[in-house]
Order: C-alpha cells, then sequence, then structure tokens
C-alpha cells in the first residue's frame, strides 16, 4: 500500500499545502482525483466556509453549514461531503495516477466520507495523500495497518513522496 498524510500546523495550511501537491501534479500530467479544500470568507470572528474541488476538473462543493451566530458544534453537511465522494469515486473508476482527500476526518474515521474511495485506491495500487489533524492519526493509522506513512508539512518533502510514488 502506497499512502502518506501530511498535517499542518496553521488554520488551513494543510489544504493549502495539498492544492499546491495537486496543481504541480497536474502539471506534471498526472491524472488526479478525490478533493482539495478550498477555504473563503475567513474572518477573525467566523469560521470559514469550506468547499472541496472535486480533483481534476470540478465540481467545487460546499461542505460546510451556515449555522448561525453563536452556533456551536460541527458545520460539516454530510449530504454534501457524500456528494464529493461520489464524484471522486467516478473519477476513481475512470483511472488515476494519484488520489488526494483533503482530509481523512470524523466521518472517515467512522467509517463513512472518503474511506470507501481510499481503500479502492489502495486496492488498485494507486497512491493515496491525505490530509489529516491529530485527532484522528491514530484512527487513520489503524484503518491502514500501520502503513500510513508521515511526511513533514512541506511542498518539498511532499514533492519528494510524489516522485517517489508516480
Amino acid at each position: 500500500m502506497r499512502i502518506a498524510y501530511v498535517m499542518a500546523e496553521g488554520r488551513g495550511d494543510t489544504d493549502l499545502l495539498l492544492h499546491g501537491v495537486a496543481m504541480r501534479a497536474q502539471a506534471r500530467g498526472l491524472r488526479l482525483c478525490g478533493t482539495v479544500q478550498i477555504n473563503s470568507n475567513c474572518h477573525a470572528d467566523r469560521p470559514c466556509d469550506m468547499d472541496v474541488q472535486v480533483l481534476p476538473d470540478g465540481p467545487a462543493i460546499r461542505i460546510s453549514q451556515t449555522l448561525g451566530p453563536g452556533a456551536r458544534g460541527c458545520r460539516l453537511d454530510p449530504a454534501a461531503l457524500e456528494q464529493a465522494v461520489a464524484e471522486s469515486e467516478r473519477r476513481l473508476d475512470a483511472g488515476c495516477d494519484l488520489v488526494i482527500v483533503n482530509k481523512f476526518g470524523k466521518h472517515e474515521a467512522e467509517g463513512r466520507g472518503f474511506r470507501g474511495l481510499i481503500a479502492e485506491a489502495l486496492s488498485l495500487d494507486v497512491p493515496v495523500l491525505v490530509g489529516v489533524n491529530s485527532l484522528n492519526v491514530p484512527r487513520l493509522e489503524a484503518f491502514c495497518a500501520g502503513v500510513a506513512v508521515p511526511i513533514a508539512a512541506e511542498a518539498e518533502a511532499l514533492d519528494t513522496w510524489l516522485e517517489s510514488h508516480s
């Protein structure tokens, strides 16, 4: 299995790193599937809107819900996430050289979300690169039977991994 994960410290930094990897991989002519996250309308007093760009060429899907001022809890729109998963799975079926998943999050940790896409890509020997936060690293490692490799949150380290797996 060829799976690696990255997690950056700053808010939105993992998203930016994965977006950069995707753009560089496409420029090299690699066929991609999966998603990268694009955050918008970020302000100190409100959370960002979260969109995912289905690779390689869209659509962009809003995966966050606006819950209103003072609302707490998860803003993820599960139906929108599953739409992004379905779009990504169609692209995997058409063939690809690399799968990028913006986040192995709570849904994946609980057996939903992009988990099936990741498993299918690995069974086809397609390299997979995922973003993750520290809370879900143990669940990602358990899902991957301990073979997921951490990569430093640096463009050069990600590009080196990509070069060795594509």
